[in-house]
């Protein structure tokens, strides 16, 4: 009987002719609004062309020259230091831990965790890290996540100057698009005292999914930034729909997706599937679980997204520290729950949002999500920028810890690759 009903859970193929109908008729606006964006920037080929010149680090950096900008000085500095091996290598990290045990350790990089820290709003907090990195020998993450406006940063160059110094390490990074539910686009929402309405999901309204791509092409065209986040099913399904078409885009699911039980990752990874490339590969290139999901719940998904063939290309994300206010119960650290599942699911990322409890906790200013939000200019009049340049070196402890603890127990990391990861 089970079985019987079992088998009447099957797809029929004659419901994916149904899809595809769906999608080739040449009079769905749905697709129609989307290839009408992506051809307003010259199609697949030349907008992929125009994202890898725009990316290119001497490119990049060229235009902080013509701008007269003292972040060149700090990427050349950056590139000097990477090109000298002055960051501490893997195994030199692992010998500076274990000592001589190192030896005797096997260390199985097929399980190696993704160092993530999130996040990084300001070039001025990556440089601070960077130097202290080479001056005690400390670990860079190999992906950073970024939330701060992207206009604001376009205006004072940190967005020219974080993207040549991601590539710089090697690293992965996210950006966050201007175009989100928190930017008014659904008129009936404000702030805390309407939060009732975003227990549907912070949302994208109407004609905002299409600004959405708009926005999205424009800065992957004119700075090379292929990942952003992605908070909302239908630009998901976007994300999935224009790199089928042949736009290299990234993107990762935000926390606030609120992907917490293996049924909701089956759905999310299903769609991913339905359109990946001929070679497998999905524009999903991170999923952030909600906070709330358990070992076995990460476990289960791992299962799954084997099953549907995306273990090398999806990386799941799991908070392993959060901001100390405005978005958990506190005390919120799950680095044991990392040790332990960290050796049975692969390509996953520690992510790193806040800094260690008994730090936070006894921080005048401890660290909180909502500043991420912040522009520039409050925060500067407010004299907020050291209390939140030591929230994100208290992140940056976090990492290391962590990967002192994977290290100890036999596990591997991925670090900023072209820092850490060197033949020696």
């Amino acid at each position: 009987m089970s079985m019987n009903m079992r088998n009447k859970l099957a797809i029929e193929s004659k419901r994916l002719d149904e899809i595809n109908t769906f999608l080739m008729d040449p009079d769905n606006k749905l697709v129609s609004d989307l290839l009408d964006v992506v051809e307003k920037y010259g199609g697949s080929e030349e907008i992929n062309r125009k994202a890898r010149e725009a990316g290119k680090v001497e490119n990049l950096m060229a235009r902080l020259r013509k701008k007269n900008s003292p972040y060149l000085k700090d990427l050349e500095w950056l590139i000097e230091q990477r090109d000298k091996g002055a960051f501490i290598t893997v195994g030199e990290y692992r010998k500076n831990i274990l000592g001589d045990k190192v030896k005797e350790m096997k260390f199985n990089e097929d399980f190696a965790v993704t160092l993530e820290i999130s996040a990084c709003q300001y070039f001025l907090f990556f440089m601070i890290q960077a130097r202290q990195a080479v001056e005690k020998g400390e670990l860079m993450p190999s992906r950073f996540i970024r939330v701060r406006h992207m206009k604001e940063q376009e205006e004072d160059n940190d967005l020219l100057a974080m993207t040549a110094a991601m590539q710089i390490l090697g690293a992965s990074w996210c950006e966050t698009l201007d175009t989100k539910g928190t930017d008014g686009s659904n008129i009936h929402l404000g702030g805390p005292e309407t939060i009732t309405g975003y227990f549907g999901g912070i949302g994208q309204p109407n004609d905002h999914p299409m600004k959405w791509v708009d926005e999205f092409l424009y800065y992957y065209t004119t700075y090379g930034v292929k990942q952003v986040l992605n908070i909302n099913p239908g630009t998901i399904l976007l994300g999935y729909m224009m790199h089928k078409i042949g736009i290299d885009i990234e993107f990762k699911i935000s926390v606030y997706m609120g992907n917490d039980n293996p049924y909701a990752v089956f759905w999310t990874l299903m769609a991913a599937r339905l359109f990946s490339r001929d070679d497998g590969s999905t524009s999903l290139i991170g999923f952030n679980f909600s906070n709330s999901v358990n070992n076995t719940t990460i476990e289960f998904s791992g299962d799954i997204r084997k099953s549907l063939g995306l273990e090398d290309f999806v990386r799941f994300e799991h908070h392993i520290f959060e901001t100390w206010k405005s978005i958990v119960i506190q005390p919120y650290d799950r680095r044991d729950e990392l040790l332990e599942v960290a050796s049975k699911v692969k390509n996953i990322s520690a992510k790193h949002e806040g800094g260690e409890i008994a730090v936070e906790q006894k921080r005048k200013h401890p660290s909180d999500i909502a500043e991420y939000f912040l522009p520039k200019i409050d925060i500067t009049e407010k004299g907020l920028m050291p209390a939140l340049t030591q929230n994100y070196m208290d992140k940056h402890e976090t990492i290391n810890n962590t990967a002192r603890a994977l290290t100890e127990k036999g596990l591997t990391f991925i670090a900023a690759p072209n820092l850490h990861h060197r033949d020696e």
